[in-house]
Parts: structure tokens; C-alpha cells; sequence
């Protein structure tokens, strides 16, 4: 395969940036994307140009580092699929392909294809922890969980943390993710005794890092490699008002 590939090049956020062209000839179609995307490093650095700065990690699709907004979608254009598992066989012989970074002001960019999703981590830590009994690890049917309640916590448990769902957003927001780290322990026994003020400070964390609002388009559910529902979000509101009159009511 033969293909024109237009990246986004930017040495830092204090610099403009703009879109370089680059061909690349001889692209198998077994090719993950983003061993193409080494390919292409490896042609500039014999060149003696500056490599490419993107981000990757266990290249298996579960740790959401491979964060690329491939043709205006982020992950690329196949649903449930990281950019570490596109394949260049979902594209075509001669095809021009556009590659940037995430944009949303709470990712401020670090170079080239790579931008700073700490705040994401932040919205994670602020959460805190939960209560558990130390020592031995407890019998799997200690604390009995209905299967459709552990099936909810579960598939809210599977967000990866890549921050499609930013990406996708118009308005930049984080509920789809913010609301998938709640459910998840707001469901389970576990999770129960900080669940309160678990919702409250990531929800102000939320706020603070700068995500836009949720204006319910969906398009984070849609670009969700993991396949994230937006269910969550109407959990996660109803956990963070009732939080807030128990609060109140504490008060």
C-alpha cells in the first residue's frame, strides 16, 4: 500500500503548530496502525528528521495510551477498536489519511500527537478509596452481588481511561468517563460506604480540570472503544444529587 499521510506537527503548546505531509510506500496491510506510524519514525530518523512524538504502551488495547484522532475520529473508524488494534487493512491503497492529537483544553498538549491526560487521573484520585478488610483475601461469595448489578459494575469497570470520549465531546466533557469511575463502586457492596462523598470530589474535580458540559449528543458513547453507556451519566447524577442533600441536609 501506498499512502499519504497528513500529521499534525507541534514541538510544544507554546509553539504553532500545523500539518506536514509525509508518503509512505510499501505499508503491509497486516500492519497495526501504529507500527505504521513506527515505519514512518524509523524512514525520519534515517533521514535525519525529528521522529514523530506519539503515545503508546501495551499495544493490546487495554491501558488506552494510544490516544489519535485518525480522519476526525478518535481511535479511528472502526467502533470498539483502540488505535492499537486499527489495522492499515481498513484502509485503502492510495488513501490520504489526516492524524492529530486529542484537542480539549483540560489536554493541553506535550508534542506533536501527544497531549497531558493527567486530569483524567486527577478525577480518579480525587475519588479516594473504599473500605475493606485487610489480611486474608475474602471466599469470591463472601458478599452476595445479583449478577445484573455485577454485570453493570463490571462493564462500567472496563473504561480504559483513553479519553475518546473528551475527543468526541463538542463541549469536551468528561462525564462519560468521570460517571463509568463512579458506577462502577457505586454499585458494588464495596463501594457503598464513601460512595457520597466519593461522587461529590470527583465531580468538583471534574469541574475544576476544565471538561465542558454534558449536552447529551452521545458521541462519546458512539467513540468509546470499550463501548461505555451513557446510562452511567444518568447514575452518576442521580448518586451526586442525592449526595448533595444528604449534605446539605448534614449541614
Amino acid at each position: 500500500m501506498k499512502l499519504t499521510l497528513k500529521i499534525w506537527r507541534q514541538p510544544s503548546q507554546n509553539v504553532k503548530g500545523k500539518f506536514e505531509t509525509y508518503s509512505l510506500d510499501n505499508v503491509s496491510e497486516h500492519m497495526s496502525f501504529l507500527e505504521m506510524l513506527d515505519v514512518l519514525n524509523e524512514k525520519l530518523s534515517f533521514e535525519q528528521k525529528v521522529p514523530i512524538a506519539f503515545e503508546h504502551d501495551c499495544r493490546e488495547g487495554i491501558c488506552g495510551t494510544c490516544s489519535l484522532v485518525i480522519n476526525g475520529q478518535p481511535h479511528g473508524p472502526l467502533q470498539g477498536t483502540t488505535t492499537c488494534q486499527l489495522h492499515m487493512r481498513n484502509f485503502k491503497d492510495g488513501e490520504t489519511i489526516v492524524i492529530e492529537p486529542y484537542r480539549a483544553s483540560a489536554f493541553p498538549l506535550l508534542k506533536d500527537l501527544s497531549v497531558d491526560r493527567g486530569a483524567l487521573d486527577r478525577i480518579i484520585q480525587a475519588g479516594g478509596f473504599i473500605s475493606v478488610s485487610t489480611g486474608q483475601a475474602q471466599d469470591a461469595n463472601a458478599i452476595p452481588i445479583e449478577k445484573d448489578v455485577a454485570s453493570h459494575a463490571f462493564d462500567a469497570a472496563t473504561c480504559i481511561g483513553c479519553g475518546a470520549c473528551v475527543a468526541a465531546c463538542p463541549n469536551s466533557s468528561a462525564m462519560l468517563f468521570t460517571s463509568a469511575k463512579v458506577a462502577h463502586l457505586a454499585l458494588l457492596p464495596q463501594g457503598k460506604v464513601e460512595a457520597q462523598k466519593r461522587v461529590l470530589n470527583m465531580v468538583r474535580q471534574m469541574d475544576l480540570e476544565n471538561f465542558g458540559n454534558c449536552s447529551n449528543i452521545t458521541a462519546c458513547e458512539a467513540e468509546c472503544p470499550k463501548g461505555i453507556s451513557v446510562s452511567n451519566i444518568a447514575l452518576m447524577n442521580r448518586e451526586f444529587l442525592s449526595a448533595s442533600f444528604s449534605s446539605n441536609d448534614a449541614n
